[in-house]
């Protein structure tokens, strides 16, 4: 069972950050939670790809896309292969398009919005770089939680 958001913000204050950002559901996964794997790239997805084709071992992807929702960053593809691959979450500061095949595979995924337009596929991006938006900075190995309330980032090593 997956601790509340909000239990975890009682329990941390402040050392744990939480994202201002509102972000809207898309994945089957309402809550999940893992260790914070990052990305930064705009308009392009081939990075993100990449990295979900990989063992996700229960960790949550964080894409900061510079906020952009004129190109989608996730499709069902790339989420399916995320799913299959491990990854409990993804969390995306930018968009995101086939939702209603999003909705059914079993995965959190939390993005700003959602447009049909297809993404450069050019490989541009940083992985593995702390992130920043709402407010709130993701750095590798921290412990994302999402559900309904939000999402929150526990700094690694800050657990009692």
């Amino acid at each position: 069972m997956l601790t509340p958001t909000a239990d975890l913000y009682d329990r941390y204050g402040d050392v744990l950050g939480s994202c201002d950002t509102q972000l809207r559901q898309f994945g089957a996964a309402r809550a999940f939670a893992g260790p914070a794997v990052t990305v930064r790239c705009f308009e392009d997805n081939a990075l993100l790809k990449s990295i979900v084709a990989e063992p996700g071992e229960g960790r949550v992807l964080v894409v900061d896309g510079g906020g952009s929702v004129h190109t989608a960053l996730m499709g069902d593809l790339i989420a399916g292969a995320a799913a299959a691959n491990g990854w409990t979450g993804v969390v995306i500061n930018g968009a995101v398009r086939d939702v209603t095949a999003l909705a059914a595979l079993p995965i959190g995924i939390k993005a700003l919005g959602a447009n049909p337009r297809k993404s450069a596929k050019a490989g541009a991006g940083e992985r593995d770089v702390p992130v920043s938006f709402g407010n709130c900075v993701f750095t590798p190995g921290a412990e994302v939680h999402s559900d309904d309330d939000g999402v929150v980032v526990l700094p690694a090593g800050a657990r009692e």
